[in-house]
């Protein structure tokens, strides 16, 4: 099979697409042929280097949405159930931006029956990573949320979450974005927003110590890289969220998403084999929603 990998870390033209072998399931994985696989910023961080691995082969890609091909012993999938799954790890041999992924069976969920692949693909990491960075949050209905970097792809999903959750959401975005922030049952911020505002701060935008000082005291930060928080003050309780694969909270989510309460964006598709090309879209800036490799 075909698989997108880099061997030397360094910028889009880095990334090769190399012949592997076909992967095989152990017990409890199940192996899945890729229909569509987003391309996500942890994969540039991947690529240059950001998580070590020099020296190897590190594949690509988190997300993958396709059909079972073949399962291990101790699973409840067989071939043929279209699915989504998120492949967790910064280094690995192979990632899914591939023909073909190897995951745990804990990891997958039956594909959402409303969207094609290619959007489906958008849901896994992203998703998960905003779920369970408000759950680190602890917030109950009527509390106020702020969520940085409301526009994108984490940072939208944690406030229609949120919302849904009876969670008074503000989104702090670019002002062409404000009317999309809306439609996430989100209020966009306006003007300076005050020092201590907010029960809590989901801090998808990465502001750290800034996005800190809108969180009252006593209240709750969370952010989207892991040990990466800024230290707690004022009684802040401060952390970051480490996604985890989790099947079942997966099929949750996709509930939503056929019940039309999750907003699947992708901004454009490529070809697995022009990965690179891929890679250099996400680098120009400026995408909302998720670039998705199709093999």
């Amino acid at each position: 099979m075909r698989a997108a990998v880099v061997r030397s870390f360094g910028g889009p033209e880095s990334v090769e697409v190399v012949e592997s072998e076909l992967p095989e399931p152990g017990a409890r994985q199940v192996r899945i042929k890729v229909a569509a696989a987003a391309l996500n910023p942890v994969d540039a961080g991947v690529r240059t280097g950001a998580f070590g691995g020099a020296g190897k082969q590190i594949g690509l890609g988190w997300d993958v949405a396709g059909t079972v091909d073949a399962t291990g012993v101790a699973t409840a999938w067989s071939p043929g159930d279209r699915v989504v799954a998120l492949d967790h790890g910064m280094v690995k041999a192979l990632g899914t931006h591939a023909e073909y992924a190897v995951v745990d069976a804990d990891a997958v969920a039956l594909a959402p029956t409303t969207v094609d692949a290619v959007h489906a693909a958008t849901l896994p990491l992203n998703a998960l990573t905003a779920a369970q960075a408000l759950d680190l949050l602890e917030l109950e209905e009527g509390r106020s949320l702020l969520v940085t970097g409301a526009a994108g792809a984490v940072g939208g999903f944690a406030a229609e979450l949120a919302a849904r959750r009876g969670v008074a959401v503000t989104g702090l975005a670019r002002a062409a974005d404000e009317e999309f922030v809306r439609s996430l049952g989100a209020t966009p911020a306006a003007g300076e927003l005050p020092a201590g505002g907010f029960d809590a701060v989901l801090d998808a935008a990465v502001l750290g110590e800034r996005a800190l000082r809108w969180v009252r005291d006593g209240g709750a930060y969370a952010g989207v890289i892991p040990q990466a928080q800024p230290a707690p003050a004022r009684g802040v309780r401060t952390s970051a969220v480490e996604v985890a694969a989790d099947g079942a909270r997966l099929a949750e989510l996709v509930r939503l998403v056929d019940e039309g309460a999750l907003t699947l964006r992708v901004a454009g598709t490529y070809a697995l084999d022009d990965a690179a090309e891929a890679h250099a879209r996400l680098a120009a800036g400026g995408v909302r929603g998720r670039i998705v490799l199709v093999p």
